[in-house]
């Protein structure tokens, strides 16, 4: 059994990658490259999330959601990663089981809460997609967002549209 093997048996299966959302200064001119390079579709729609002042592009590779990410004003989050970071991966998003233990155990660790910027409120909160939370510390300079998504009856009684 070589390495990679060995480490799919440690994995922990209750935390999946949901997204990956990447800082860009233009949407347009990033979607360009991942079409023309990793063959994304050319039907790849663009968005506007109004809440979160954020021009969106979002498209699937092997069933992992990318999400190219462009503020819409000078002072927007994006903006501000890219003035610090410069252009690239901003955040991923883990989809896991069970939020509230997802959080604790980051905490045990001395993980702090960042304020979600699109709703203002800090930890565990109804998302459009499920309930999230965001880590004011980073992997390896990435950001962390806990997603645990939303069951079928959830998904009805929030009923939250727009980020």
């Amino acid at each position: 059994m070589d390495y990679r093997e060995r480490a799919k048996l440690n994995q922990d299966k209750s935390i999946r990658i949901k997204h990956m959302a990447f800082a860009v200064k233009s949407v347009d001119n990033a979607l360009l490259n991942f079409q023309s390079l990793l063959s994304v579709s050319e039907k790849t729609e663009k968005v506007i999330w109004e809440k979160a002042e954020t021009k969106v592009a979002i498209f699937y590779i092997n069933d992992i959601e990318f999400q190219l990410c462009e503020s819409l004003n000078k002072d927007g989050r994006f903006t501000n990663w890219i003035e610090k970071y410069g252009e690239g991966l901003h955040h991923i998003c883990y989809e896991v089981d069970d939020i509230k233990k997802s959080i604790d155990h980051a905490k045990k660790h001395n993980a702090k809460l960042r304020i979600c910027e699109a709703c203002n409120v800090y930890g565990s909160h109804a998302h459009p997609e499920g309930f999230v939370a965001f880590l004011d510390d980073e992997v390896a300079g990435t950001e962390i967002e806990f997603m645990q998504v939303y069951s079928e009856n959830e998904l009805k009684k929030y009923n939250i549209t727009g980020i």
